[in-house]
């Protein structure tokens, strides 16, 4: 079963949609029971990361979502804040992430001439290292992005797409079974569409 992580935070419509048009039944739900039968969990999310890992962790799942992560070592996409959950924490509060990656979110610098912050548009990636996660996207995949912060992996093995934005920064992360876009996949129409396919296979 497909679990969409449904904790009050992200484009949850959205991201069911998309999923569906590749041919997936996503279940959309927080409870724990869906939580423990599911052999792939999406976790959205958008806002700010303190608001976002709070209502997380009041949702009363936190240990379970993990035990499938690193325990079970089922397959987990984080999403937009979904992905900055996965690293210990970021510069935009104080709350920890989940710290299953050694990396951290930084703001945009702003002492950088024409940088827009937000990064709002569409954006090229390039591939770091070959994933079953993107396997079958065209080198002219691009994806919708819409950040202020931006992750900073300690390992750089941990980095599976960057992208430009005043220099190179990462886009998508993957330490075995964990996989993170900072991108939004439900926006990005074809592209955002192979992704959501190749999920399902991974």
């Amino acid at each position: 079963m497909l679990l969409i992580i449904d904790y009050g935070v992200g484009n949850l419509g959205s991201i069911c949609n998309m999923f569906k048009k590749v041919g997936a039944s996503p279940v959309v739900s927080a409870k724990v029971d869906d939580v423990r039968a599911a052999d792939r969990l999406v976790l959205p999310g958008v806002g700010a990361f303190d608001s976002v890992m709070t209502q997380f962790r009041q949702s009363g799942i936190e240990q379970v979502v993990t035990e499938k992560a690193l325990v079970e070592r089922v397959p987990v996409l984080g999403i937009c804040v979904g992905m900055q959950m996965l690293g210990l924490g970021s510069e935009e509060g104080s709350e920890p992430g989940l710290g299953w990656l050694d990396a951290r979110c930084e703001r945009f610098r702003k002492d950088v001439p024409g940088l827009r912050v937000p990064h709002m548009g569409w954006n090229r990636v390039r591939a770091k290292k070959p994933s079953l996660l993107t396997r079958t996207l065209p080198e002219d995949a691009r994806f919708y992005f819409v950040h202020s912060y931006h992750m900073v992996c300690r390992d750089p093995a941990d980095e599976l797409l960057v992208t430009n934005h005043g220099s190179e920064i990462v886009a998508a992360v993957q330490r075995e079974n964990i996989y993170g876009v900072q991108f939004h996949p439900e926006k990005s129409h074809r592209f955002g569409m192979e992704l959501f396919r190749q999920f399902m296979t991974v």
